[in-house]
């Protein structure tokens, strides 16, 4: 944190929030349903309310922008998603709808300028491509693993193909009454 003028300035943090099972996959969470409960959902609400953008790869974005715009619960999470900007990491994809944008050049570049700015956390949820070209050039910040007491054998894992090892440091556990252990890291710098 810097000071300018008088006035204190901050970089915005990337949250990564994953959904993971014990054997490190991530792939198709409907093996998450079992284990929601009141505790989860209301972690999942403040982390959403700290936030006021999304960062999401395209296979994210595309599964999100099919459901979300349809849903509404009394408690404002889905309106807080459908209402905040979404920056989706994308080659590929030319029409963005669900108050969405490319970022724009070279992703890891786009997320570093996305940071710079002030307001709230920039959090992804999945995306693990895009995840795993974020962490070569530190720009995650909070890594919160929501780890299920699940095995479920096959699917994509947490990151691949990352050159060189990321150490971090444990800075808050929680273990919630169905047997979620949200873990939150963040990197050693």
């Amino acid at each position: 944190m810097g000071h300018a003028l008088g006035t204190e300035t901050s970089m915005r943090r990337v949250v990564w929030a994953e959904y993971v099972s014990v054997d490190g996959v991530v792939d198709a969470p409907s093996w998450t349903r079992a284990f929601w409960n009141d505790e989860l959902s209301r972690m999942q609400k403040e982390q959403l309310f700290r936030s006021d953008a999304l960062l999401l790869g395209r296979v994210t974005y595309e599964a999100f922008a099919q459901s979300w715009p349809t849903m509404t619960d009394p408690d404002g999470f889905a309106d807080r998603m459908n209402r905040l900007p979404k920056h989706v990491a994308s080659r590929t994809l030319k029409k963005f709808d669900w108050n969405a944008k490319p970022i724009e050049g070279d992703v890891a570049d786009g997320v570093a300028r996305l940071k710079q700015q002030s307001g709230g956390d920039l959090l992804i949820y999945g995306s693990a491509s895009l995840v795993s070209s974020l962490i070569p050039h530190d720009l995650i910040d909070e890594y919160r693993l929501m780890v299920h007491p699940v095995v479920v054998g096959r699917g994509r894992h947490l990151v691949r193909d990352i050159a060189q090892t990321k150490t971090l440091k444990l800075i808050d556990t929680k273990t919630l009454t169905s047997g979620v252990v949200v873990l939150s890291y963040e990197p050693v710098r």
